[in-house]
């Protein structure tokens, strides 16, 4: 008997807005940068690759490769989609 792997995306299971910020805070904390970006990508699809892609002024292409994993994206990338999501960077003290 084999077994089948699906897709796992977290964000079909987080519900508030609130939980996004969470989810994604923790991520951002990781000791792996990846880990950030991974999730993002998974925003991403959640909302649509699309959708995201005309609301940052990305072509899709290149917001592929942004969340594939792959390359290293620059910062200013990370922000225009962080912004086409509605989400902002804030700083605190530990």
């Amino acid at each position: 008997m084999t077994l089948k792997a699906s897709n796992f995306n977290p964000f079909d299971y987080i519900e508030t807005q609130e939980e996004v910020q969470a989810f994604l805070q923790e991520c951002l904390a990781d000791d792996d940068p990846n880990t950030f970006i991974e999730a993002l990508g998974l925003l991403v699809k959640k909302h649509g690759v699309t959708d995201i892609a005309l609301a940052s002024g990305l072509n899709r292409e290149s917001l592929y490769k942004t969340i594939s994993g792959k390359t290293k994206p620059r910062f200013d990338t990370i922000f225009k989609i962080m912004q086409a999501l509605n989400f902002r960077f804030t700083t605190h003290s530990a």
